[in-house]
């Protein structure tokens, strides 16, 4: 047990309690896409357990990344999430043009060399919510200067928030909310803030006049709002929710697994009710909100605006997603098409997840880590750039 100790102190640095969620999420994670699969194996003919293998594999994956990326000092991010976001550009404009189709939404680019898909929103997310935490906090002494401080902030947040809105508009109203977080802890004056609701306001206009999902948006809304028509997934995943109980039916005793579309990744939240009862809803949804009090630790500790406003971006938007796929599920909110975070099969999905999730502990190590406060000048420098 000391062993471990030692280990774990000496290579999982930062936040340890962030640690702890996110090796609890990877079990639920596994335990109910591996019961979730099924349906999915028995359909394309393959044993259950390749399923299973896969998913461990790209958890691990994304522990990886996440493991990499806290090892990084988090300054350094501000000038790769510049480069990140100009490459994003055009990937997202390639993605509305030639995107590839699964599950019935375009989203994707096929890797052609190992076979895969990639989802450049995930990228363009990540790099805009490190880029306009950095933004402002080399903004800090003039923020409300409007023509030196704000208009690069507003053309930024349209230009991604817009192309990712063609393809993929929840993600886009998320990464939005996002942004006037980061921005309203940022000291932005509200006057300014209003005026990102206009340009994003503008954005979705747009999206939703070229996009190729404005008549999805249009129908599940409608649906939502009248609650006469339910679309099939919904009622299905209420169907779950509902005879899931207090305790849940036990592990691997879904029956709905078996009739709802995609249960192991936009309807995971409710195979884990089915199973585990409103108890394991009510622990995932803790998880989930305790990431984000310890993101938004950062905010109060950090020593630098940057380090509190990336933690406080991150950790918000992934547990808004969180919060929204729960939402859907339990039938808060019209079906969006969201994973939940670090849970939910997929690829770049929990990839981007772990990335994100490093660099939040990164922010954290950096405020505890003295051999990072004793950095070189050339990081200063980056930082003040």
């Amino acid at each position: 047990m000391m062993k471990i100790k030692a280990w774990a102190d000496n290579n999982l640095k930062g936040d340890p309690v962030i640690w702890a969620v996110v090796f609890a999420l990877s079990l639920i994670s596994i335990l109910v896409v591996y019961s979730a699969t099924g349906t999915l194996a028995f359909k394309h003919m393959r044993n259950p357990e390749s399923y299973l293998l896969k998913h461990t594999v790209l958890i691990g994956v994304g522990i990886l990344a996440m493991w990499l990326a806290h090892r990084v000092d988090y300054r350094y991010y501000s000038r790769i999430s510049r480069l990140a976001l100009w490459v994003s550009v055009p990937l997202l404009l390639y993605t509305f043009t030639n995107g590839v189709s699964l599950n019935d939404a375009s989203r994707w680019i096929s890797v052609p060399i190992i076979h895969a898909t990639f989802q450049p929103s995930d990228l363009a997310s990540l790099a805009l919510i490190t880029s306009l935490a950095s933004m402002l906090s080399k903004r800090q002494q003039n923020i409300a200067d409007f023509k030196e401080s704000l208009i690069p902030i507003l053309i930024w947040c349209g230009v991604i928030c817009g192309l990712i809105a063609l393809t993929n508009l929840s993600s886009a109203i998320l990464l939005f909310l996002t942004c006037m977080l980061i921005m309203f802890i940022g000291r932005v004056p509200v006057k300014y803030l209003a005026m990102l609701v206009f340009v994003g306001g503008l954005a979705g206009v747009v999206a939703l006049k070229f996009g190729v999902r404005a008549e999805t948006a249009k129908s599940r809304i409608e649906s939502f709002v009248s609650g006469d028509d339910l679309p099939f997934q919904s009622l299905q995943a209420r169907l779950a929710v509902a005879t899931g109980g207090i305790t849940g039916k036990g592990p691997g005793k879904s029956q709905q697994r078996n009739i709802l579309p995609h249960p192991y990744s936009d309807f995971v939240y409710a195979i884990i009710i089915e199973e585990y009862g409103m108890i394991g809803g009510v622990v995932v949804l803790v998880l989930y909100l305790i990431l984000l009090s310890r993101g938004m630790k950062a905010v109060v500790n950090s020593e630098r605006a940057y380090g509190g406003l990336l933690s406080a971006g991150l950790s918000f938007s992934l547990v808004l997603q969180a919060l929204v796929n729960m939402g859907v599920v339990v039938g808060l909110g019209p079906v969006t098409g969201l994973p939940l975070p670090m849970v939910s099969m997929g690829g770049t999905s929990l990839m981007f997840t772990g990335l994100s999730l490093g660099i939040i502990l990164s922010v954290s190590r950096g405020e505890t880590d003295t051999s990072w406060k004793d950095s070189s000048s050339l990081v200063k420098n980056m930082a003040r750039a």
